[in-house]
């Protein structure tokens, strides 16, 4: 029990009583706040005299609620036995100063007179309070009456501010916080895919804080706000017509109402007198399942609606309760006879001169009446109000009993739920997902689709039957889509611009080589080294392999051409075998003809071995048989041209120079200079032979297949030392070119030795600067180019002198002596 203690002074009464609504006398007194007005004439206050009563419209189901739960544990044996309940129940018309007012009457002992003598300590008048129903009046009555520990449970006020037991010690109810709700509706936005909405709130505690919550848990699920405005019922019609403009200049397309029923009232004729439709309208508990808000919308502005509701609930005889008020048969006749004439539009009869229209007897049968009064769509709200009264009395028959060590953490009610407070003095976060589904004959109808318990794993916490959810676009059979941006497709990914919402973003493809093959991905990843993005940026394709192989046209060619070449140095060759025997063939060394033709054979064949996929054999084969073909090629060529020397030589007197330089020294030359070149191929494939490798540099969409060098001091040194070779062989040649001869084969061997050092030359800088195949095209087209200068230089013009001229093939003529 509470005591208010003062001072032991003398009581004095300071203004007029607070007399409540309704009132029954008990044991035990239970006070009623509610607000059976919701709106009111505003008048200007003078401040010399008492305000004006408040004139207003009522509605006091959630009284009726109370009276019940009251009248039914009275008639219990079970539940405080041999004690009887009574209450004040006090209307505030929405009014916090009113509410703040009535809260210090409850707490306040009988009035006294204002002779009293009597001193102020004494008990207080109730032991607990139930309501109020809106967020920003119990944050004034708690602060009030915190200090008295005085418990205030109220039913409908939700607003996450009232948790805090620092600040409000004796608050609790039974609905619960916004601190769910708000995470909730988020949950709900972000199910459907909604991540660009607009936002409109209560101005209060209840709009204010709700909203705050929902924009940051919102913003932890990837929704931004494009808008956020406030909106109180009383506001001016200026202000009412900006918020008009702002849901007309906005993109979104999903409006989240966290809004009060008074002030929705207000709002939907305004959307009306605009036709804002097509929007989807996201409500919270306090409008989303009401009846007469859903009657307001005349113009179906917000069929579609989804929100959360609190759990439907059933009071066996409730209802029957409700509908059993006789205003004649009732202690304040006043309040129920202004009830009943506004429920009948009638008037009793105050005196017989009085002339009316239609007259209340106090009979009427409210049965089939069509009035806020006998709508039970808010049946879980005034279950609020049943379940608040049924948890004092509990706490009431434990403290009585003196069972306070055995207290249960919840109380039971007839119908077997459970009801308990948490250590914030808040119950259980469960809601039902409303939508509002328009029925056959015009009225909207509220679905359950679906429900969210804040007790389950964030995962199973929200579950929705979306097939069976109207939205404003259902007959596109499509949900409404509500983004600043559409998702980025597979291929590009997301970049942020500074100073805007997150939603809100650019779309950029992914650079060459990067791909994405997710939506709204915010990294392009690389593609591994022998892979590449394809067109569309959202895979990585095998690149493309990329050789000189036969099927190409350049291939073709290059075969052709090699194989033409050795076709026609084996021609040559039999040419020289068919007059092997004539002066022209044995005066220049047929032996040396026959080796060199054999070389250039090869040579020509060599070029074969470069073209195709590259293999381990093949790129060890290539390079060291060119090496070895080409040298023993020179070599020849260099002994062919030292014989014209040493013959030249050989005829002057007292020279011995043929003599050192026979057959014999002959073939070991060649022999020895064509060793040299095969020790240093031998060396290169021991330390670092050439292997097969990809280049990824030259093409970003292509793996050229190429023979690496291994050694590249190897590769140079078999091209050095041809060179080497090929010079001195040009020398020698140069200097036998103009001896006295009819037919000095110095002469071809100067040509050929040209053609093949200019080949060479220009090779270099062609090779090295050629990407991928070419290159290997630019190697074989040097090789077949100074095969063919040698093969043409040196062995047509004999060709044609045996072929075409064969009076020319003496050994007169072959001695200038024809």
């Amino acid at each position: 029990m509470s005591f208010s203690q003062s001072e032991d002074s003398l009581c004095r009464q300071i203004g007029n009583p607070e007399i409540p609504q309704l009132s029954k006398n008990g044991d035990i007194v239970l006070g009623g706040i509610f607000y059976f007005h919701s709106s009111w004439k505003n008048r200007q206050e003078t401040y010399t005299q008492n305000p004006l009563p408040l004139e207003c419209m009522r509605d006091f189901q959630f009284a009726q609620a109370m009276r019940f739960a009251i009248e039914e544990i009275n008639n219990s044996t079970d539940l405080l036995p041999g004690i009887s309940l009574g209450y004040n129940i006090y209307d505030t018309c929405r009014s916090i100063a009113r509410s703040i007012k009535v809260a210090l009457a409850l707490n306040n002992a009988d009035n006294v007179s204002s002779t009293s003598e009597e001193p102020c300590n004494r008990p207080v008048k109730v032991q607990a309070i139930v309501g109020e129903g809106s967020s920003s009046p119990c944050t004034a009555i708690a602060t009030v009456i915190g200090p008295f520990q005085i418990p205030l449970i109220s039913h409908f006020a939700t607003c996450a501010c009232l948790s805090d037991k620092g600040k409000y010690p004796s608050f609790l109810r039974t609905i619960p916080s916004d601190y769910y709700q708000s995470r909730a509706l988020a949950q709900l936005v972000k199910h459907f895919k909604w991540t660009w909405v607009g936002a409109i709130r209560t101005n209060d505690d209840y709009g204010n804080n709700g909203m705050a919550t929902f924009t940051e848990t919102a913003q932890q699920l990837g929704i931004c706000l494009e808008y956020s405005v406030s909106f109180f019922r009383t506001d001016s019609t200026e202000k009412l017509q900006k918020i008009i403009d702002i849901i007309k200049a906005s993109t979104s397309k999903v409006i989240v109402a966290f809004l009060s029923p008074r002030d929705m009232e207000v709002l939907i004729p305004a959307l009306s007198n605009h036709n804002l439709t097509g929007y989807q309208w996201v409500g919270s508990e306090s409008w989303i399942f009401d009846s007469q808000i859903a009657a307001v919308d005349k113009n179906h502005i917000l069929d579609g609606a989804i929100g959360l509701s609190i759990p439907k609930a059933h009071v066996s005889g409730l209802k029957e309760f409700m509908l059993d008020v006789k205003p004649l048969n009732l202690l304040n006749h006043d309040l129920f006879t202004e009830f009943w004439e506004a429920l009948f539009s009638c008037k009793f009869k105050q005196s017989q001169s009085e002339k009316i229209q239609t007259e209340c007897t106090g009979h009427e049968d409210l049965t089939g009446v069509e009035h806020s009064f006998t709508d039970m769509s808010l049946m879980p709200i005034i279950n609020n109000v049943y379940k608040g009264v049924y948890a004092v009395a509990h706490a009431l028959h434990s403290i009585l009993n003196k069972l306070q060590k055995n207290v249960k953490k919840y109380c039971q009610l007839l119908y077997c739920e459970e009801v308990y407070f948490n250590e914030n003095g808040d119950p259980a976060a469960k809601y039902e997902i409303i939508n509002w589904q328009p029925e056959e004959n015009g009225i909207i109808g509220f679905a359950t689709v679906g429900v969210y318990d804040a007790s389950l794993p964030k995962r199973k916490s929200l579950f929705t039957a979306e097939y069976n959810i109207f939205c404003v676009l259902v007959l596109s059979l499509q949900v409404p889509v509500s983004v600043c941006r559409e998702k980025c497709p597979p291929g590009t990914r997301k970049v942020l611009q500074k100073g805007i919402p997150v939603c809100c973003y650019d779309c950029i493809t992914c650079g060459e080589g990067e791909m994405s093959n997710i939506t709204d991905s915010v990294t392009c990843l690389r593609c591994p080294p022998e892979s590449w993005s394809n067109k569309r940026r959202d895979a990585c394709v095998t690149k493309e392999a990329e050789f000189l192989s036969y099927e190409e046209i350049m291939g073709i060619l290059l075969t052709t051409a090699s194989l033409f070449g050795t076709c026609l140095t084996a021609a040559v060759a039999l040419i020289f075998f068919r007059y092997r025997k004539t002066p022209l063939v044995r005066a220049n060394n047929s032996e040396l003809s026959f080796l060199l033709l054999f070389s250039l054979t090869l040579c020509f064949l060599c070029s074969l071995t470069f073209i195709g996929r590259p293999s381990e054999w093949s790129c060890m084969l290539r390079h060291t048989a060119f090496g070895i073909t080409f040298v023993l090629c020179i070599s020849c060529v260099l002994g062919k041209t030292m014989v014209v020397l040493m013959a030249f030589k050989a005829t002057l007197p007292g020279n011995n120079m043929m003599k050192l330089f026979g057959p014999t020294q002959m073939r070991l030359s060649v022999l020895g200079l064509t060793f040299i070149q095969v020790i240093i191929c031998v060396i290169w494939l021991t330390i670092s032979p050439p292997f097969p490798s990809k280049n990824f540099k030259e093409f970003k969409d292509k793996i050229i297949l190429e023979c690496a060098l291994g050694s590249a001091v190897g590769f140079w040194s078999v091209l050095g030392y041809i060179g080497l070779l090929a010079l001195l062989c040009f020398i020698f040649a140069f200097l036998a070119r103009k001896l006295p001869d009819n037919f000095n084969e110095a002469k071809f061997i100067t040509f050929s030795m040209l053609i093949f050092c200019a080949v060479w030359l220009t090779f270099i800088p062609a090779y090295v600067s050629s990407p991928g195949k070419f290159s290997v095209a630019v190697e074989i087209f040097a090789i077949l180019a100074s095969s063919f200068g040698l093969l043409i230089c040196i062995f047509i013009p004999k060709c044609y002198i045996m072929l075409m001229k064969p009076e020319k093939n003496t050994k007169k003529n072959m001695m200038g002596k024809g």
